[in-house]
């Protein structure tokens, strides 16, 4: 009885050993969506400003963003068509935004399958000295393949003191299991003024 209570206890200690090894290997890396490195596609149009660049990620992944009419929209896939052809591609906030050029990939061991964002977002009842409207920030936690690449969850960066935080776990809880076009976007913590912005319509 010993022996079997023993060899019982060894095979606990490895499951949790495992477990533990699972929880530990989720972590962050960074890449940067900066126009120094990155590659324009095509040129800018004369007209309007807009602009297309891709940036490289991780994994093999490439990270695509549009900017038209002051606003961006950013997402991933193996190459440039399918990160065009992604929900991500076409999901656009209504007020004037830009996205910051540091991303954040969620991985379990060196598989990504989320990104963290920050996002400042144009507030026009808050104009500063100028006439201009302030911006306020939000973080955007997108999705990755395997599935659809698509927004999962916001966390307003000014009325969360640990918006980070609760990007990162946002991104670990709900990034892998979130459904494409029938989940709707979580709005993660103390919905602020930047999450009220993005979700306008």
């Amino acid at each position: 009885m010993k022996h079997i209570a023993g060899i019982g206890l060894a095979v606990l200690v490895i499951c949790i050993g495992l477990n533990s090894a699972d929880a530990q290997s989720v972590g962050s890396t960074y890449t940067s969506t900066a126009p120094r490195d990155c590659r324009q596609i095509g040129k800018p149009n004369e007209l309007d400003g807009s602009t297309t660049r891709a940036c490289p990620g991780k994994a093999g992944f490439l990270v695509l963003i549009a900017e038209d009419d002051l606003r961006e929209s950013v997402s991933v896939g193996r190459n440039r068509r399918e990160a065009a052809e992604e929900p991500a591609a076409k999901i656009w906030f209504a007020p004037f935004n830009s996205s910051e050029t540091t991303i954040e990939w969620r991985a379990a061991g060196a598989k990504p399958f989320a990104i963290i964002q920050r996002w400042h977002i144009a507030d026009n009842s808050d104009p500063d000295k100028q006439g201009r409207p302030n911006t306020k920030a939000m973080l955007v936690v997108t999705r990755l393949p395997p599935g659809s690449v698509c927004h999962v969850a916001y966390v307003d960066a000014i009325a969360n003191p640990t918006a980070n935080e609760l990007a990162r776990k946002a991104a670990d809880d709900f990034a892998r299991g979130f459904a494409c076009g029938k989940d709707e976007v979580k709005i993660i913590g103390t919905r602020g003024r930047a999450v009220g912005l993005a979700t306008m319509r």
